[in-house]
């Protein structure tokens, strides 16, 4: 079981590196910088969805229906977006770079909007690498490796991301509010890790919708939060459209290759 344990908190510790960029570091990120380490996370996450999520699901899938594997996989990938989706517009949030807060109105202070920002971003992560590690831990159907190179790869893309979410903060809130923040926003993987893992023994017989949940989910966080093509106005249309033809293309390369 210490094997899961570290699983479930590596993600925590690349989350916590990228946040203690707040103290090491002198000057903000220039903007070539943020969007080179934007776009490394955002490959990193949509790599791994595809890989550790989206594979499996896929080969889950067949298994149980022969021909048709890619409707439970298109089926838990809606979902995955469609709950992102409704956090998005219900939570009071804030992005570093906004000025215009998101989701229902609220008298919430700018820092603890930022706090659920971040927080929104890593619960898809969590849940990701609790559905990933749960079949090597009740079926032995994966190994041990596969789940820790998804864990891996997301505690690879929580560095920067913690990275560049910090240093805004310590403008606004000073480095050790900054820290805490991050620190606090980063619990949520493992504790979200740890609720897939006590859900999956429930949800075996739909693991392929689970997997695939979990890669809609961390690709819709990828579009909302870390690619910049929205940089003049934050947009819901684009993440959405980005989705759709996500998905429209998985659902023909399956059914028709």
């Amino acid at each position: 079981m210490w094997e899961a344990a570290i699983i479930v908190l590596v993600p925590f510790v690349g989350s916590a590196l990228g946040a203690m960029g707040a103290f090491l570091l002198k000057k903000p990120l220039s903007a070539l910088w943020e969007k080179i380490l934007y776009g490394f996370a955002g490959g990193v996450m949509v790599a791994a969805s595809f890989f550790s999520l989206l594979s499996p699901a896929v080969e889950e899938g067949n298994a149980d229906l022969p021909g048709f594997g890619w409707v439970p996989v298109l089926v838990g990938f809606v979902f995955g977006v469609a709950l992102l989706f409704g956090i998005d517009k219900l939570v009071p949030h804030l992005h570093p770079k906004d000025n215009q807060a998101e989701g229902k109105k609220s008298v919430m202070s700018r820092e603890w909007m930022l706090f659920l920002a971040l927080t929104i971003h890593n619960i898809p992560e969590g849940l990701a690498v609790g559905v990933g590690l749960s079949p090597y831990l009740y079926d032995n159907s994966i190994g041990m490796m596969s789940a820790l190179m998804l864990s891996v790869g997301i505690a690879i893309q929580n560095f920067p991301e913690g990275l560049i979410a910090s240093l805004p903060l310590r403008e606004s809130e000073g480095k050790g509010k900054a820290v805490l923040l991050g620190l606090l926003s980063g619990i949520v993987e493992p504790l979200a890790a740890v609720i897939a893992l006590l859900i999956a023994p429930y949800v075996e017989p739909i693991l392929p919708y689970a997997l695939s949940f979990a890669a809609g989910a961390m690709i819709y966080a990828v579009i909302e939060d870390l690619m910049p093509a929205k940089e003049e106005k934050h947009s819901n249309a684009l993440v959405l459209a980005f989705c759709f033809g996500f998905a429209l293309m998985m659902v023909l390369d399956l059914a028709l290759g």
